[in-house]
């Protein structure tokens, strides 16, 4: 059963999440890291741990999820996975992260492409995509089953939902698939999000004012 934990990174606050069990393999999902001191807080759990990182994931391509991906495959050899839909996404990173202040070291390109459906496994660690676009053109979420918690990215948070004013955002398709997809889950399931702090599908279907 897969352990989370969290990092708060960047002047958004994104949330870069490591995921690992048992089996000591782990998966990075969304680094946002930035400075020195987040990489260095990042590569200093990972190595006090005694984990060993196998597959770098996003759950979609903005900026503040992507600004690590460079750091990590210097560090670890690991190319990005995310689904295809972002590849346009992650490319105007290049251009609008210098004209929004920040050094911008580009990402690696996947090898491969994550499908719409479907599981990337790790470890004994199983995650099931979900494909719940609306923030980002082709944004997945990753659920591990066993563990009962969500790796949500920029789709679903405490109270509120992604944004769906920036290129390939789509309120009423987010809407849908929180709903259709994420709403499906576990009342318990825990929603580890890309901003703020962790939430259940339970409480949002109840508290949250966008549903």
């Amino acid at each position: 059963m897969a352990n989370v934990q969290s990092f708060v990174n960047n002047p958004y606050q994104e949330n870069t999440y490591i995921l690992f069990d048992d089996s000591k393999e782990c998966v990075i999902i969304d680094p946002g890291m930035y400075t020195a001191a987040e990489q260095n807080t990042v590569v200093s759990f990972i190595k006090e741990n005694g984990l060993k990182p196998v597959l770098l994931l996003n759950t979609h391509c903005h900026v503040d999820h992507v600004l690590g991906n460079r750091f990590v495959f210097d560090q670890y050899g690991l190319k990005p996975k995310f689904h295809e839909g972002e590849s346009e996404t992650l490319a105007a990173v290049v251009a609008y992260a210098p004209a929004m202040g920040f050094r911008y070291d580009a990402s690696p390109l996947p090898d491969e492409f994550l499908p719409e459906t479907g599981t990337i496994s790790f470890g004994k660690t199983n995650l099931q995509l979900i494909f719940a676009p609306g923030h980002s053109p082709a944004h997945l979420c990753f659920y591990d089953k066993d563990a009962n918690i969500l790796i949500g990215g920029d789709v679903l948070f405490r109270n509120s939902i992604g944004r769906t004013d920036l290129p390939g955002g789509n309120y009423s398709q987010l809407i849908k698939n929180i709903e259709e997809k994420l709403f499906l889950l576990p009342d318990d399931c825990t929603v580890y999000p890309g901003h703020g702090p962790e939430t259940t599908i339970g409480y949002e279907k109840q508290h949250n004012p966008y549903l």
